[in-house]
């Protein structure tokens, strides 16, 4: 499923992959659009395809509710033909929006009894409910249904935590999921670094053809996070795919590529354009400030999206602040082009054996947030 394209030079863990898909192939590092509800928010697909994307996700906990694995899978054969999106697909195990969306949920052995967020509704996943969504909606990575408690926990808690995950995850590799379908462990343990250790040891003797890195953004500091992405990633193994969940601001996903990750995931791109918020070299542009007004500049001089090369910061923010739809559209398409942008020059850089490089001259930039003042 994997090719290792370059290996890490300099004083990084950096490296290039291919992974293979039944529906393409995916080169790394990757940034991933969320499409929680079969859709990226204020995106068509054929924009997607237009600025590189290359895999896109889906929401089990979401689609399952609305509007039901059963009728996507009746009407489209599932994701790709009711979407219209024929690259690839991974799907997360709704695990995580269980937890965290749900008013009242009891997690037991069989899985989790929540209430619908959408009407109170009581339902219960687990992971074999979990599976039958996935397969279902026919991504072609599957995420094993895990437990995600949040930090700060004690390690009592997280070890509970792991080893309902470990026991979950055999549970999921015993269902048959469609042929081309490739099941993702997830490892779980908290930052200490045993855990995560021993979770991982014991998912590869359940053998995932990927690992994903659960748990983490979740309330503990971000250099505690970014110190064990150091300490730890190098470990997993290097002929499988290493994934860091829901991670998405900039420069966590190049601190998680300089530690040796390949895919990464988050609703932060087109979620804070949604706030009026526009990612750019320079650091985060907030749209809403007085002082476009008047700016008939691009919002990041230095990306070539067609956001930028056409309209002005003027122009987008009387879109914002009249509450035209269209302001979001625009700047979801810019971040989205800009995350994706930055994941692949990073990896020309590792081909070529300047990330180091590149990830400093970025950093630097990015650091200087230019675009803060009101």
């Amino acid at each position: 499923m994997l090719k290792v394209d370059a290996k890490p030079t300099g004083n990084n863990k950096a490296r290039a992959c291919t992974i293979t898909t039944a529906h393409g192939e995916i080169q790394t590092p990757i940034f991933m659009p969320v499409g929680t509800r079969a859709t990226v928010k204020c995106m068509w697909q054929e924009q997607l395809e237009e600025i590189g994307s290359q895999i896109i996700l889906g929401n089990t906990y979401h689609l399952y509710l609305r509007p039901g694995h059963e009728l996507i899978e009746k009407v489209g054969g599932g994701l790709h033909g009711f979407m219209n999106w024929d690259k690839p697909i991974l799907t997360d195990s709704g695990g995580y929006q269980v937890f965290s969306l749900s008013d009242m949920n009891k997690v037991t052995e069989e899985g989790v009894i929540f209430q619908s967020h959408l009407d109170g509704s009581r339902h219960l996943i687990g992971p074999e409910k979990s599976m039958e969504i996935q397969k279902g909606l026919g991504s072609d990575i599957v995420m094993v249904f895990d437990e995600c408690p949040a930090l700060p926990a004690t390690k009592d808690t997280l070890r509970e935590s792991m080893e309902l995950t470990l026991r979950w995850a055999q549970r999921c590799k015993d269902y048959g999921l469609r042929d081309y379908q490739k099941l993702f462990g997830i490892v779980q343990g908290g930052l200490h670094h045993d855990l995560r250790t021993e979770c991982m040891e014991r998912l590869e003797e359940i053998d995932f053809p990927g690992l994903a890195l659960g748990g983490l953004s979740v309330g503990e500091k971000n250099d505690e996070m970014v110190d064990f992405l150091n300490n730890f990633v190098h470990t997993m193994p290097e002929q499988k795919p290493r994934y860091l969940m829901g991670v998405g601001k900039p420069l966590d996903i190049l601190k998680g590529i300089k530690a040796g990750l390949d895919m990464f995931d988050c609703v932060l791109p087109t979620r804070n354009a949604r706030n009026g918020q526009f990612l750019t070299h320079d650091g985060p542009l907030n749209i809403k400030n007085l002082k476009f007004r008047e700016d008939t500049g691009p919002a990041d001089p230095s990306c070539e999206c067609k956001v930028c090369t056409t309209y002005s910061r003027a122009y987008i923010r009387h879109l914002y602040t009249t509450g035209e739809y269209l302001a979001g559209q625009l700047i979801s398409y810019h971040n989205l082009h800009f995350m994706i942008k930055m994941t692949q020059d990073a990896r020309e850089a590792i081909i070529n054996g300047t990330f180091d490089d590149y990830y400093e001259t970025f950093y630097k930039r990015y650091e200087s947030k230019k675009w803060t003042s009101k």
